[in-house]
């Protein structure tokens, strides 16, 4: 098809349409948008297209609020937190902006579950449709290592815990595991490079990789065709084609609306909570992933031991291998649902065994008293941390470089918090963690005698927390209490 010259505007046309003229000139753009917006679908719109649109959407919004994240995000052991509890406690719109990010990641794992399971259901796979089929593939494996990479950032007990959890499973990988997961970790044990490392793979690696099999996808979909009903031929359509414009695109306009509304009104009404800052010295701490990723969490506790090599590794392969093939073993134009009883009645196995695995694993949360009283500790100490007031990252990220002009009592007192490990349950400048409450304001609440008595004597509430009497020269109390005077 041989483009036409745009002709030259005259004095006669208005300005927009001069503009467009100009502009379509440069830029090419009025065949650009033919060509986006004239995209034939054969037998006309449908519902059941919206969630590829859908996803496109929710990507973008993720990008928008990251980068509102990152604009404060520092990501080191030492000030993780702290910065995440400044967004959410101090940042005007911090909270909604960060629910309206970690919401969006479950709502980008709902829709790739709809979306996949569409595509199953017509079968709109088949007909020289392998490379868009992989491309997709690849798309849900890298939002998933997204969810994954992302659920670490904020430095809390439950992202701690989980990531360590998660890592912890890497290493179960033959030959490659104990290196590769020390690639990931940066060492041994989970830290600042730890974070650094996600924090790179989560804003720079993985949306790059993204980006790019995205553009894959759109190209491939556009090379193949939309697929269109079940009972249309995936090769040759013989139904009427209808363009992209303007029904498909209202039809996904709605969408986008409706998941901005759904998004917001979570993100106001339930807050993405952020619990104290992460302990490792906590034993008592039992972690959870995500919800999507739970299933496969009370997979693992099924097939623990020797067999976390086959129940963790081995079969999610082959089983990934198999969705992945799916295209060239199922090769038949047949795209009627009950006539492929097989693939269709696999994929619903497949939910229906998942879906079952996430609620056995609440069951059984339930059902143990000790798991359901810690686990409302838990929950508790997150609404707890939430309601308390932003502690200043100078006090909670280097109480050494705080203290170093103030009076040598002072700092003679933070070296016996942290020779006597108390900054190990009271977190460093007593901000507090999941093990033990904070310590900042007991200068107001006290005086330096109630405090040297509560230090040598605890009372039972605090026995009960683990407190043990304090047994210290009166110069190291009287230093102890001086440094506890001044956290606030």
């Amino acid at each position: 098809m041989t483009n036409q010259p745009t002709s030259e505007p005259t004095d006669k046309d208005n300005v927009v349409t001069r503009l467009d003229v100009w502009l379509d000139r440069r830029t090419g753009i009025d065949s650009i948008l033919h060509e986006t917006l004239d995209e034939p679908i054969p037998g006309g719109a449908r519902w059941a297209y919206i969630f590829g649109s859908g996803l496109l959407f929710l990507f973008v919004s993720q990008i928008i609020t990251g980068i509102f994240l990152a604009l404060y995000y520092v990501p080191s052991a030492d000030h993780a937190h702290t910065v995440v509890s400044y967004i959410v406690k101090e940042v005007t719109s911090g909270s909604f902006i960060r629910s309206i990010h970690a919401y969006g990641s479950s709502g980008i794992i709902i829709l790739l579950v709809l979306h996949i399971g569409q595509t199953i259901v017509y079968g709109s796979y088949k007909g020289r449709r392998e490379l868009l089929w992989l491309s997709g593939c690849i798309l849900l494996a890298l939002m998933l290592g997204m969810a994954f990479t992302g659920y670490l950032l904020p430095w809390d007990e439950k992202a701690y815990f989980a990531s360590a959890v998660g890592t912890n499973l890497i290493a179960e990988v033959p030959l490659i595991g104990p290196p590769l997961q020390q690639l990931i970790r940066g060492g041994n044990q989970m830290g600042t490079l730890t974070l650094s490392r996600f924090y790179v793979l989560h804003v720079f690696v993985l949306p790059g990789l993204l980006i790019s099999f995205i553009a894959a996808h759109v190209f491939f979909f556009r090379k193949a065709g939309a697929a269109g009903p079940i009972e249309e031929d995936p090769i040759h359509p013989r139904l009427p084609a209808v363009p992209f414009y303007p029904r498909q695109v209202a039809m996904d306009a709605v969408f986008a609306v409706v998941l901005i509304g759904i998004l917001a009104a979570i993100a106001l009404k339930t807050p993405m909570d952020l619990g104290p800052a992460a302990n490792p010295a906590d034993t008592h701490f039992l972690p959870r992933p995500e919800w999507y990723y739970l299933p496969f969490f009370q997979w693992l506790k099924y097939l623990s031991g020797h067999w976390s090599l086959i129940g963790g590794i081995l079969l999610p392969a082959v089983l990934a291998l198999i969705f992945a093939a799916l295209p060239f073993f199922d090769r038949r134009l047949e795209r009627r649902p009950w006539r492929r009883p097989i693939v269709v009645g696999a994929f619903l196995l497949f939910l229906v065994v998942y879906v079952s695995l996430g609620v056995a694993s609440h069951r059984d949360d339930a059902k143990d008293p000790g798991v359901a009283e810690q686990m409302h500790k838990q929950e508790e100490d997150a609404k707890a941390f939430m309601q308390q007031p932003f502690v200043p990252e100078a006090a909670a990220g280097s109480p050494a470089a705080a203290l170093a002009s103030a009076p040598p009592e002072v700092v003679k007192g933070l070296a016996l918090f942290q020779a006597g490990s108390c900054n190990s349950c009271h977190g460093e400048a007593g901000i507090g963690t999941a093990a033990a409450g904070p310590l900042t304001g007991v200068g107001q609440k006290y005086t330096d005698a109630q405090l040297l008595a509560l230090l040598r004597t605890p009372d039972s509430k605090m026995i009960n927390g683990g407190m043990m009497p304090v047994d210290l020269k009166q110069d190291d109390l009287e230093a102890l209490v001086a440094y506890l005077r001044q956290l606030h």
